[in-house]
């Protein structure tokens, strides 16, 4: 970040940084899981969920480079070690079902993913509106993975309810 670039963020970088990595460290955790259902998921209409499940890592990897950008940017370091990101996460893990067959459940867990992560960004955005003239940057980017994360929620909740037809 450049020298005005600080001059004019008045909230506590430290804070934010450490917020931020919480949400790197999630956006990692979606995209492991996400990437993992996607290659493990059986049974009927699973071509229609593990596509969707390879999308949506797709965007939770996306979110994880935007957020290292932006951490970079504020002049902190994103998470390197592996143990540190589930450690510090938000959203610690996607409990999904045994049965890689109960697609049901498999949907129902991301959906609750999604929720943990609609959740965090919810009150990110919330923490840096409130200086919203003092850091646009974050608060747009807050926004944009806010609003992708509740697409994605919708997504998986429209899988869900087609499987109940």
């Amino acid at each position: 970040m450049g020298r005005k670039s600080r001059e004019i963020v008045e909230i506590n970088i430290n804070e934010l940084l450490k917020d931020l990595n919480k949400a790197y460290s999630d956006e990692w955790i979606a995209f492991y899981y996400y990437s993992w259902a996607a290659e493990f998921v059986e049974g009927p209409d699973y071509p229609t969920i593990a596509s969707e499940l390879k999308n949506i890592a797709k965007d939770e990897f996306e979110h994880m480079s935007e957020l290292s950008d932006r951490i970079y940017e504020l002049g902190g370091e994103p998470v390197r070690d592996i143990g540190e990101l589930q450690k510090i996460a938000n959203c610690k893990k996607v409990d999904f079902p045994k049965n890689e067959r109960d697609l049901e459940s498999v949907l129902n867990a991301v959906i609750e993913a999604e929720g943990c992560a609609i959740d965090v960004y919810n009150k990110l955005l919330k923490k840096v509106s409130a200086c919203y003239d003092k850091d646009v940057r974050t608060f747009h980017l807050i926004e944009h993975i806010l609003s992708e994360e509740i697409q994605h929620e919708e997504a998986f909740e429209n899988l869900l309810q087609k499987r109940r037809r």
